[in-house]
């Protein structure tokens, strides 16, 4: 198996700042992509290697964090290992402000905001298409270089009277930018005139495969906390992973966990397997392609969501299992019912992977039929599973959120 390796990684972060240039937050930026390459994978890529954060100074700190987010992202498992107060998600206006699929958008959104994640929007969302979305604003940005400046005192009045979201003068550059949103009561501001952005080198520290699927194994089977310690304590890359995660700003602990032990119990299994499964697809062996983790972690999450519709929690979870597992063979250079001999899972879960044959069998052969276009079988699979083009399309774009987040 391979030892780890090293990924760098580029962040940049602007201050968002009151009147007083004291920092609030920070909005972050993946400048490993092109700038127009913004996508629902590097959503993911940068909120994933922000809170793993391995660069020699702070990240951001204790203050809060802004991230662009694409509607297919917002539903991504990485979300699941973020303290939700500490994070602000910027969701981006519907192409076309097409009403239905605002409405349609907005009872995601509210799950988000109920599980206590704040929402900032730009100044789109004003408009009478998005009424559904003011209630759930805590933010709205003003780009200041898209809107003419005498249409700023109308449009920051019907803020102020339509929503309670604080505002943000985005694009700030000059005093006099500054100077007139102070007077209409803007207390919150980020631009060049105030800092520009910092880039700061970050990295992914692959640990080795092997102790990977070990301890994906040992959760699986909810083995004790000595257990799952031990396994850390042997791959260094591992463990420290595990403790910038769990020591990362996204957390918000008021002190900094020092031990193991402490990690696995904050973190919980199930956030614990979420995070070795995607650590899974970032430790590549025998030159498997980088597509091929991405198309593990889509599989998994397409079956997740599929299996909602008429599954409990913990089918679905194992949905999730039997996606993410099946390209095992792929990813460790192994016949597959070698790969499955490694892990701990129950015969349900092994049925699918082998067979294709039980309650997880039709998932994945759907899942399978999405990516290669297979329509008869894709017909077969969704008549049987009673699935609607739709709910499968819009699962299936939720799940491509999670692509190439952690492979490239």
């Amino acid at each position: 198996m391979p030892t780890a390796t090293d990924t760098p990684v580029l962040i940049a972060r602007q201050p968002i700042v009151d009147g007083r240039r004291t920092v609030f937050g920070y909005e972050l930026f993946d400048r490993s992509h092109a700038a127009d390459d913004h996508s629902a994978a590097s959503d993911v890529t940068l909120v994933f290697n922000a809170l793993a954060h391995t660069g020699s100074e702070v990240l951001v700190g204790q203050f809060t964090i802004f991230v662009n987010s694409t509607h297919n992202s917002l539903a991504g498992g990485h979300l699941d290992l973020v303290q939700p107060d500490r994070l602000v998600l910027e969701i981006s206006p519907i192409e076309g402000d097409d009403a239905i699929d605002i409405e349609g958008r907005s009872h995601a959104l509210a799950a988000l905001r109920k599980r206590g994640f704040r929402l900032a929007f730009n100044q789109t969302v004003l408009k009478s298409a998005y009424a559904p979305w003011l209630a759930l604003a805590d933010f709205i940005k003003l780009d200041l270089s898209a809107i003419d400046p005498m249409q700023l005192p109308q449009m920051l009045q019907a803020a102020k009277a339509r929503t309670s979201a604080r505002l943000i003068a985005e694009k700030t550059e000059t005093a006099a930018q500054y100077e007139q949103l102070s007077g209409y009561g803007v207390d919150l501001f980020q631009g060049f005139w105030f800092a520009k952005p910092d880039l700061i080198r970050t990295r992914l520290l692959a640990p080795a495969q092997a102790n990977v699927v070990h301890l994906i194994n040992l959760v699986r089977s909810q083995a004790s906390t000595d257990a799952i310690e031990e396994v850390l304590k042997k791959d260094a890359m591992l463990g420290f992973n595990l403790m910038r995660l769990i020591n990362s700003s996204g957390f918000g602990l008021a002190r900094e966990i020092t031990s193991f032990r402490q990690a696995v119990m904050l973190l919980g299994l199930k956030r614990l397997f979420r995070w070795a499964a995607l650590l899974l697809t970032a430790s590549r062996a025998g030159g498997a392609p980088p597509v091929v983790g991405s198309t593990a972690v889509v599989r998994g999450r397409l079956m997740e969501l599929l299996a909602a519709e008429s599954m409990g929690p913990e089918e679905c979870d194992s949905a999730f299992v039997v996606g993410v597992f099946s390209l095992l063979d792929a990813m460790l250079g192994i016949p597959m019912d070698r790969a499955v001999e490694l892990l701990s899972l129950p015969r349900p879960i092994v049925d699918a992977l082998l067979h294709g044959t039980g309650p997880f069998g039709e998932l994945l052969a759907l899942a399978r039929s999405c990516e290669a276009g297979d329509d008869p079988n894709f017909r077969r699979a969704a008549a049987s599973l009673h699935l609607s083009d739709r709910q499968i399309n819009l699962a299936h774009l939720d799940a491509l959120a999670w692509a190439d987040a952690l492979v490239e």
